[in-house]
């Protein structure tokens, strides 16, 4: 019983996380690129995903934590973007979608731009892959997954929506089969610097 309603204390929490998060997110699309309210709004979202996530981890799998694995699934993840991109940005409306977000990373500080990327890629590790992930019941791959989805849809994105899928989906699968968040948080990391850096060229 202690233990069914401390799981239901850990669901509340992490709701009202991904409720706070989902609104400053949303806010943070709506700011004009390298403004101090974008600055500001996405450190404020890598900072709820943060405090959101800090739950203990109540799995019973002796966690592994590798470091070259998941750098290398990063990178194999931006060759297929990278790939897709360039299939993208001959069809109107997925070139328009996708450019619109690289507009962030176009108008702004390159290490200004990296700093909130990264820091907002690691924060939602602990949050979706940690905190969502642990409290997710019998399919946590598939719950932490759509919940990112969902929360995503708040960028008003279909391009970033997709993404989320996909990506979701490899991070869950990471923390699944290592019993940590390190192995998505760098690959998501890597992820996120290499399209940060070699992706707004496609859409200039």
């Amino acid at each position: 019983m202690t233990r069914e309603l401390s799981l239901a204390a850990r669901r509340l929490r992490v709701a009202a996380g991904a409720v706070a998060g989902t609104g400053l997110l949303g806010a943070s699309f709506a700011a004009e690129p390298d403004s101090p309210e974008f600055y500001g709004l996405t450190l404020t979202t890598a900072a709820s995903w943060a405090l959101g996530g800090l739950l203990p981890d109540i799995g019973d799998v002796k966690p592994e934590r590798p470091i070259t694995s998941p750098i290398l699934i990063g990178a194999g993840a931006f060759a297929v973007f990278y790939g897709c991109a360039l299939i993208a940005r001959r069809i109107p409306f997925l070139r328009k979608e996708i450019a619109s977000v690289l507009r962030y990373a176009e108008e702004g500080p390159t290490p200004r731009v990296l700093l909130i990327t990264l820091a907002n890629g690691a924060a939602e590790e602990i949050f979706f892959r940690g905190a969502v992930y642990s409290v997710a019941g019998r399919n946590p791959v598939v719950v932490s997954t759509g919940v990112y989805a969902c929360v995503t849809a708040a960028t008003r994105n279909p391009a970033l929506v997709l993404a989320s899928i996909f990506m979701g989906a490899l991070f869950g699968m990471q923390r699944r089969a290592t019993g940590s968040i390190q192995a998505p948080l760098l690959t998501h990391m890597t992820w996120s610097a290499l399209m940060l850096r070699y992706m707004p060229r496609l859409f200039r």
